[in-house]
This record gives C-alpha cells, structure tokens and sequence, in this order.
C-alpha cells in the first residue's frame, strides 16, 4: 500500500498525511490522491481512504488530548498533500447543548458557533484548501444559502474567484453575506439540482471547478469531524441515535465514515448510533424511497419548505445515505411546517437556544418519533442544530 508522505501547515503544526488513494463509493475503484477529482468514472461520489493502521500510532486518546480544540487536531485523518497549507477562519470544536426545558435525554451538537455561522464551514475550509494546493482559483457552487455563504469567505481567503448560483428564494442573509465576500450571485428560478445543472454546464465549459455537494471528494471529509468530535466529546463513546438534517447529507455520510475510522484506529468499539435523516414533509425523497425499501431516492417534485437547508429535491449522496440509516438500524423521518416552527418556538422560549429552521426540524422529528415509539425516552440522542438561528428570518414581535 502506498502512503502519500505530506506536511500540514497550520498554527505552526506540522504532519504527516496517512492518505493512500481515492474511491469509487459505488465500484470500489482506486484511483490516485495526488490530482484534482470531481465524480469517480462511474459517475458516483468518491471516498478518501487511509492507512489507518499507520495513523494510529500518532493519532491517540493521548495525543488528541494535548492539542488546540479545533478540528484540525484530526490532521492524520485529513486528507492533506505536501506542503498543504491551511484555508483556516478558525473552526473550533462546536459544543454540545442540554435543552432540559425540552427534554432531560437530548443534546444539540450547536453547529452555529462555526466560522460564517454554520456547519458548511467544516467542509468548505477542507474542499477550498485542496482546490487551492491543486492550483484551482475558479471555483462554482449550487447553494440553498450556507454553503454558498461558506464558501465565498473561504473563496475570499484563498483568493479565489467565487460564482454561486441560487434559488430565487434564498434567504435575503445568505444573499447578502456572499456578496460581502465579493462572490459572483446568480438567482435562479428553480431548485437547487436546477443551480447545480448550470454549475456542471459551465464546468464541462471550463469557467470553473465544481464544488457541488459530494461532487468532488473533500467537503464530505471536513463534515465527518463532526462525528470525530461527537466521540470525543462523549468520552469515547457514541449516542444511540443521531438527528440530522438531511439535504444532500453530507455530514451523515461523513460521521458514518468517521466512525468506521476511529473504530479502525482502536479508539472506539464497535457500538454505533441509530442515524435518524431528518426532511421536511413538504421536501422528502430519502424518507419515500427509505419507506419503499428502494435503494436510490426518485426527485422531489415541487419542493417546497421554510427549512431551505433541506429543500434538495435529488441528491447524488443518496444511495449512501440510505445504506447508513439501514445498516445502523436508524430511519428517515419528515416533519410538517408546523412542528418545526413550534420546535423552534419551544427551544428559544424554554430553553434560550434559538434554532434554525433544519436544527428546529431535528427537535421535531425526535419527538414525532418518541410519539411513535421509534426510539424512547431513555435513549441518548443527539440533534444537529447546522446554522445560528440569527441567520434566518425571525417571527414578528408579539
């Protein structure tokens, strides 16, 4: 097996990459870490592989333990080439926060408190820091708002030339902050898998490089920090079941990931989360297709939701979002308009934390499915609140 030999520059750390090849996360192909990488052959998402067996010699309880409490400290499981020096804005390590006004046994791992305000920043440092060291200063992306957002600061730090395309309906905020970071904005009408067919059109032309969800390898190995971090902040054990809200998924494929990798490194057992895909009634194909059995999930037609980070109609990630909820024993689960708006309600009002809309819709689908018996009062389980709740639009004052 060969190991690429690399070096990690950020806060004056140095290290050695563990990296080994890419691959094709439906054939299994290898190909080789050392090049640019959008879909693998196949036409399907592509996987960084580690020599973990390696990587374990530094990578220790120990070892974690002594360094800065951000996500960097996972470099031996990053997938970084010689002399990578760091995109970084500072992505701390999130904390996790009791609701007890809601419920004594739940947890929100509070994405929000991420440089730009939501867990895109994971992805995007680690997707824009491979761009640059491949030489790329055109980059393109599809967004529903935070991506976008993300990847425009991150653009800007890097220096690259930045172009968004967005549904018509993106949260005026979102609109706002990418310019700010002096990104090209296009407004769309249509859904965001209608933005992402002009990304890759213009791709194919040249103008850019497309940075589409799971469309190039990177992104989805920053968003499985989130899984690292979960382990470690739970003293080297995992919850029995994980909320998450799923668009294009990237943070469920990556945790489910993320902890084959620390498994593999002896840090933890076997012993894993239930994973719980959270939609919106109104934008549901990985709970359809999940219901049906199908191992692939059909497009949405005329998705419609206030929860705009779920608003994905099609998702090339779905095939291994539907293979982690059922080999975890978990489910896919949609809530209506209106319990995620009362969810958010109650979690301000009761317990101080304001939501966003897709972290209000983790903390309705956990009580729809301790109303239905899916998981129980006893269970430990954790909800991902993506964004700051200030990033959206607010109820009217009474």
């Amino acid at each position: 097996m060969r190991r690429v030999r690399a070096e990690l520059i950020v806060s004056g750390v140095t290290a050695e990459s563990f990296v080994t090849h890419l691959e094709c996360s439906e054939t299994g192909k290898r190909l080789p870490p050392g090049r640019l990488h959008n879909l693998s052959p196949a036409g399907r998402p592509l996987l960084v592989r580690y020599d973990l067996a390696a990587a374990c010699g530094s990578l220790t309880r120990e070892a974690l333990a002594g360094r800065a409490p951000d996500m960097w400290r996972w470099r031996e499981i990053l997938p970084f080439e010689a002399g990578t020096e760091i995109v970084s804005l500072g992505e701390s390590e999130t904390p996790l926060v009791a609701l007890p006004g809601c419920s004594a046994s739940l947890l929100v791992k509070d994405e929000g408190r991420l440089p730009t305000g939501s867990f895109k920043a994971r992805g995007i440092a680690v997707a824009v820091t491979m761009a640059k060291a491949f030489g790329v200063d055109r980059v393109a992306m599809p967004t529903n708002g935070n991506a976008g957002a993300a990847l425009a600061a991150y653009g800007a730090r890097a220096g690259m030339e930045i172009t968004l395309f967005c549904p018509a309906d993106t949260p005026e905020v979102n609109l706002g902050e990418m310019a700010a970071h002096g990104a090209r904005v296009h407004r769309v009408e249509g859904l965001i898998d209608q933005c992402g067919a002009l990304v890759a059109e213009g791709a194919s032309a040249g103008r850019w490089f497309d940075m589409s969800t799971l469309k190039e390898p990177y992104r989805l190995e920053g968003k499985k920090v989130m899984g690292l971090e979960l382990a470690l902040q739970l003293g080297w054990t995992l919850p029995d079941a994980i909320f998450y809200p799923t668009g294009g998924g990237t943070g469920l494929i990556g945790m489910w990931k993320a902890f084959a990798e620390l498994e593999a490194l002896g840090l933890i057992g076997p012993e894993r989360p239930r994973m719980v895909a959270v939609q919106a009634e109104g934008c549901a194909p990985i709970v359809r297709a999940w219901e049906t059995g199908a191992p692939q999930a059909e497009r949405w037609e005329d998705a419609r939701t206030a929860a705009a980070g779920i608003r994905v109609p099609k998702t090339i990630g779905d095939s291994l979002i539907l293979a982690g909820l059922r080999e975890s024993g978990g489910f896919a689960i949609a809530v209506s308009e209106g319990e995620i708006a009362g969810a958010r309600e109650d979690a301000a009002v009761k317990d101080g934390l304001l939501l966003c809309p897709e972290g209000a819709a983790t903390l309705a689908a956990w009580r729809k499915a301790l109303a239905e018996g899916r998981i129980g009062t006893a269970d430990r389980s954790i909800l991902f609140n993506c964004a700051s709740g200030l990033k959206y639009e607010l109820p009217a004052s009474r």
